[in-house]
């Protein structure tokens, strides 16, 4: 059939349309098989290190294994983490911490799902980890060395350094993110994270008073060392507060009770990815790894800062 005016118009005007359609990263899809945008494909990968470090930490504290057991696939053959154990638990922790380790296996499905993600990196889960962190929050050596594994109060407050850190990952995700879907499932992530933070918190704000055994300082001071270590780390300002404040930092300059962390607005703080690298890696310096990441992050983003 012979071309007409009309048609030629018709064809001329869809491929203009298709050149100025938004460019997508054609390798990476959703289970629905819509592109995702290259730049969210960096935003949302680069999560799945906390996601790694939160999955470890519950499921070997509360059942003693991990993903090798739980979800092998999940971890795209990924390093084993290093000194990872059962915790010594009472059962209403234990119950807890199990529920948290499976929706961080949840989590990492979820993102699997939309883009390919990495291996597992590896993770340094060891007391004596944890125990170098909390020195360096305390600038001194505790005696005996910190382990998070040794009761309920001890894993509670390991814990309190890890879901918070992704929360505010997440915060400051969201609003970089392109496309829809993308934010859909951040948020979504961002409301569970949230939610395992505040559980956390309530439990040892309920304790903030009482000395953690057999170092003489309380819950309180522990959790607000720990939440300066993590603003020093990040180098970015106050962003980290602990479960007491002074008044003048409490809501609306009311209360000293600080169950959940906000702004001068009770708004989440929000942090960067180079931020997190910073305070996971315990350097204070997203190109030098260390911490619980003795060799990196996985991912575009976290690769970057170490070549």
């Amino acid at each position: 059939m012979a071309l007409t005016s009309t048609n030629t118009v018709t064809i001329t005007s869809l491929l203009i349309s298709l050149l100025f359609l938004p460019k997508f990263y054609s390798s990476e899809f959703t289970k629905d098989h819509l592109p995702i945008e290259k730049s969210d494909v960096d935003l949302l990968e680069f999560p799945l290190n906390l996601e790694f470090l939160e999955a470890e930490f519950f499921l070997y504290g509360s059942l003693g294994y991990g993903l090798d057991k739980v979800a092998p696939n999940l971890t795209q053959g990924g390093p084993t983490p290093i000194g990872a154990k059962q915790a010594n638990l009472d059962h209403f922790t234990q119950d807890i911490i199990k529920q948290f380790a499976f929706q961080e296996v949840g989590h990492l499905r979820a993102i699997q799902k939309k883009v390919k993600g990495f291996p597992r990196p590896l993770l340094d889960l060891s007391k004596e980890s944890f125990a170098k962190v909390v020195d360096t929050a305390f600038g001194g050596k505790l005696t005996p060395p910190f382990d998070p594994y040794a009761n309920g109060i001890n894993f509670l407050l390991a814990s309190y350094l890890i879901p918070y850190v992704g929360l505010t990952g997440y915060v400051g995700t969201i609003p970089k993110l392109e496309a829809p879907d993308s934010r859909r499932l951040v948020a979504g992530l961002l409301g569970v994270e949230s939610g395992q933070d505040a559980v956390i918190r309530a439990y040892l704000y309920e304790h903030a008073q009482e000395k953690v055994k057999p170092y003489g300082l309380t819950v309180a001071e522990f959790t607000h060392s720990f939440s300066e270590l993590r603003d020093k780390l990040g180098h970015a300002g106050y962003k980290d507060e602990g479960l007491v404040v002074p008044l003048s930092k409490g809501a609306e300059g009311e209360v000293t009770g600080n169950v959940l962390a906000g702004d001068e607005d009770s708004v989440a703080f929000d942090r960067t990815a180079e931020e997190i690298l910073r305070i996971v890696y315990a350097t204070g310096n997203e190109h030098k790894p260390g911490g619980f990441y003795p060799k990196g992050g996985n991912g575009r983003i976290a690769r970057s800062y170490l070549h």
